[in-house]
């Protein structure tokens, strides 16, 4: 059913053009400020999604990783030494008593001098 008054039909076409076209304004100014934030946020060096999420997954691995070896160190230690045991203490050399040092790895095609002469 149309309306009889032309004035009515006229004001609706104007109404349904002015809706659309602040539709598409809105559109403009979305697109507008997305591009303004991505550009903003493009240059604080910021990650991606799927950059983080793929770090996260390698730190996760390397975590678990490290806690198996740990283990596994803890295990061989357990293994090698017994029962845990203190660490040996350092004893005083006594008078009569000399002290040995260990000797110097010679090093490989090398011949020490014969001692000097002093006369």
């Amino acid at each position: 059913m149309q309306s009889q008054n032309r004035f009515f039909d006229d004001l609706s076409k104007v109404l349904n053009g002015l809706a659309g076209t602040v539709a598409g304004v809105g559109r403009e100014a979305e697109a507008s400020a997305r591009e303004r934030a991505k550009e903003w946020f493009g240059g604080m060096d910021f990650v991606s999604r799927d950059e983080f999420e793929a770090v996260k997954e390698m730190a996760a691995k390397a975590r678990a990783e490290a806690d198996a070896l740990k283990k596994r160190v803890d295990a061989l230690e357990k293994g090698a030494t017994g029962p845990a045991r203190k660490p040996a203490v350092k004893r005083a050399a006594t008078a009569g008593s000399a002290a040995k040092k260990p000797a110097a790895p010679k090093a490989a095609g090398r011949k020490t001098p014969p001692p000097k002469n002093q006369s």
